[in-house]
């Protein structure tokens, strides 16, 4: 018998260029910043305490949001028996290939299948049928952090492993016109946090048929622009109709007594959105980490000369006038000051404050941000303590907004509006980036993009102009489309 496969984790000395092998970079900085670690588990990564810090700045962004729209969080089970899954037919269709199962348990055959949960519309599904009876039950807004698992075959750190965190809302409601607008709330709200918490713009817009989610009528998502010219689905939210309350018989007695089934919809953003942010944001030097998200906002480093200690005293000073406010840290570990400097860029944290002895004489601090070049006009500014908090807000607020205007520059430099169709093609060949154009929104037409550049649509929007053509054929056009190559 073969032993397991297990991935082997490279040891990482040095950070390789962005622009010559964004993965190599990708990997080498996922690993040197510890923010996982690969596991035994072929495809599945540990989530270091780093990492994690991340990942719950995120999930409590998003987790505030919902409250404040009404949502509650629960939790349902990991395992799905057989026959409550096929009863969707299309959703079982779209996830067969990544569904992984249990068949034993202890020393015992199982008489029925265990699904893992790739999603949870199923196992809810059958709750909701047994909670819902009447219109005063709606509408019900829920939602899960948990983790799920799909067999994927290729597999990257936070992009597309087999486990992965994440969160999914799930609401029924009375009508669709209420489905369609919590639809669309959830996608205003991933929307705001991407761009206003992770510092990544999107495109926000309805999928095309081909990329729907199973099951559902109508899916929406968010899409952010990789530096390779891949666009990263980051958020998605589905407006599911009636399909999964009939195939699991989720009815409610209405004011007229009549028996409907509801409505319902699901939405989730997974931890790919810090895979994107690493992309969006990174440089040669490693991480650069929007304030909001990174779990240390400032790092002190006290520089010690000799066998003089006061620069820790005072750094830990600093530190305790300010942890009330901010997350910071105190770096007094025995290295020197220049191997802390690396180690912090490194991974990401947005401002560094030094503190030595001429820093002490004068009741200053020196700033250093790590959003700027090296060298560059305001990388690095001496102030007084007496100023500092003020000075550290004002700061991490102007990192946050520079962060999202580089990556909204990019973005929008790399969006292309064409009307030719060699040129359509050669763009989206060449991952160029977003490709705008007049689109037929017809699944023949899309296919034959895709198989000659690999390139989809990302979202549609309503037509720039009523009596244009598609590009790509030629046919009339109905929608607006972003084209890209995906992750």
């Amino acid at each position: 018998m073969s032993e397991p496969e297990e991935q082997v984790e490279p040891l990482v000395t040095e950070i390789p260029p962005k622009a010559a092998d964004l993965s190599a970079w990708y990997t080498a900085v996922t690993l040197k910043a510890e923010l996982v670690s690969y596991s035994p588990v072929r495809g599945c990564v540990v989530l270091r305490p780093y990492g994690f810090g991340i990942w719950e700045n995120l999930q409590k962004a998003l987790d505030q949001r919902f409250k404040a729209t009404g949502h509650e969080n629960a939790y349902f089970p990991l395992l799905i028996p057989e026959h409550l899954l096929i009863k969707e037919a299309q959703h079982v269709e779209g996830f067969a290939p990544e569904v992984a199962w249990v068949t034993e348990g202890g020393q015992e055959k199982l008489t029925e299948r265990l699904a893992i949960r790739p999603t949870s519309e199923v196992i809810i599904g059958v709750m909701y049928a047994k909670w819902i009876q009447s219109h005063r039950d709606l509408p019900v807004l829920i939602n899960q952090w948990a983790n799920v698992l799909r067999w994927e075959k290729a597999t990257r750190p936070f992009l597309r492993t087999m486990e992965f965190l994440w969160q999914e809302g799930h609401t029924a409601h009375a009508t669709a016109e209420e489905a369609r607008e919590e639809t669309l709330r959830m996608l205003e709200i991933y929307r705001e946090v991407a761009e206003d918490v992770v510092a990544v713009p999107v495109y926000a817009g309805r999928k095309s048929a081909v990329e729907r989610f199973p099951g559902a009528v109508e899916t929406f998502s968010i899409e952010a622009l990789m530096p390779d010219g891949k666009a990263l689905q980051s958020g998605t939210s589905h407006d599911l109709g009636q399909n999964f309350s009939k195939a699991y018989d989720i009815t409610f007695a209405d004011i007229d007594q009549s028996v409907k089934h509801v409505y319902t919809t699901s939405w989730g953003m997974s931890w790919r959105m810090l895979g994107g942010m690493i992309m969006v944001h990174g440089d040669d030097r490693g991480l650069r980490l929007p304030p909001k998200l990174a779990p240390i906002e400032a790092v002190i480093v006290p520089i010690i000369k000799g066998s003089e200690t006061q620069a820790v005293a005072e750094a830990h000073e600093v530190a305790r006038t300010l942890s009330g406010q901010f997350r910071v840290r105190v770096d007094d570990r025995d290295y020197t000051p220049g191997w802390k400097f690396s180690e912090w860029e490194m991974r990401g944290v947005p401002i560094r404050i030094e503190i030595g002895p001429r820093d002490i004489q004068s009741q200053s601090v020196t700033l250093v941000r790590r959003d700027k070049a090296k060298g560059a006009p305001g990388a690095k500014e001496t102030i007084q303590r007496s100023v500092l908090a003020q000075k550290l807000r004002e700061e991490l607020n102007d990192i946050q907004r520079n962060l999202y205007a580089e990556a909204k520059s990019f973005l929008e430099s790399h969006t292309y509006v064409v009307g030719d169709r060699d040129k359509f093609f050669e763009l989206c060949s060449s991952r160029a980036g977003m490709v705008d154009i007049p689109f037929c929104n017809r699944a023949d037409c899309e296919a034959n993009v895709k198989q000659k550049t690999s390139a989809t649509t990302r979202v549609l929007r309503e037509l720039r102009e009523a009596a244009a053509v598609c590009v790509a054929c030629g046919e009339p056009a109905v929608v607006q489309a972003y084209f890209a190559q995906t992750y």
